[in-house]
């Protein structure tokens, strides 16, 4: 089992989520974050001229635990649909995940997730 963790764009989200429903991932939590990446924030060009630099942005963070067959497709599908071929399109993260357990029955492993 792995767990995929994605940093993407908040606009990117709901084609994501339609993307990994397609690869049959239904089980994911989603949170709202702030951070910045290689870019390093934008910076806006305010009224009067002056310029005002955004180093911490909005982004969206995916987080789900698959199977280790599915990993491929999961990661194919965040890049399918996250991506903007643009500077802060995200990052994707796999982590070993030793066990996972259901807490409604006691089930382990894979049945768990």
């Amino acid at each position: 089992m792995k767990k995929i963790e994605a940093i993407i764009r908040p606009e990117r989200m709901h084609e994501v989520k339609d993307a990994l429903e397609e690869q049959g991932i239904h089980g994911l939590n989603i949170i709202s974050v702030t951070g910045r990446g290689a870019q390093r924030g934008i910076a806006h060009q305010g009224r009067g001229g002056e310029t005002i630099v955004v180093d911490l942005l909005p982004k969206m963070k995916l987080e789900m635990v698959v199977n280790d067959d599915a990993v491929e497709n999961a990661i194919s599908a965040i890049i399918e649909a996250a991506g903007t071929g643009n500077i802060g399109d995200g990052k994707i993260f796999v982590i070993p995940v030793e066990e996972a357990i259901r807490v409604r029955t006691g089930e382990r492993g894979d049945v768990a997730i």
